[in-house]
């Protein structure tokens, strides 16, 4: 899935929420939420898929330290 893709349906499941809608229609299917913390998950999820295509994948941190050995 695109970065494109995945922004296009958290915009779809933000709308909806906000609407008070639990069913979207993504790409042809159609997803009914049971909840409101299900869509709210679902949302989450996508945003934090989003935040880690925008990085490039994870970053890593190198800590060094020294000391003069007393």
């Amino acid at each position: 899935m695109t970065l494109e893709e995945m922004i296009a349906q958290r915009d779809v499941l933000l709308a909806a929420r906000f609407r008070g809608v639990r069913t979207v229609e993504i790409e042809g299917r159609r997803v009914t939420y049971a909840t409101d913390a299900e869509m709210a998950a679902a949302i989450t999820d996508l945003e934090r898929r989003i935040a880690a295509a925008g990085e490039g994948g994870r970053r890593r941190r190198i800590l060094t330290s020294a000391s003069k050995g007393l």
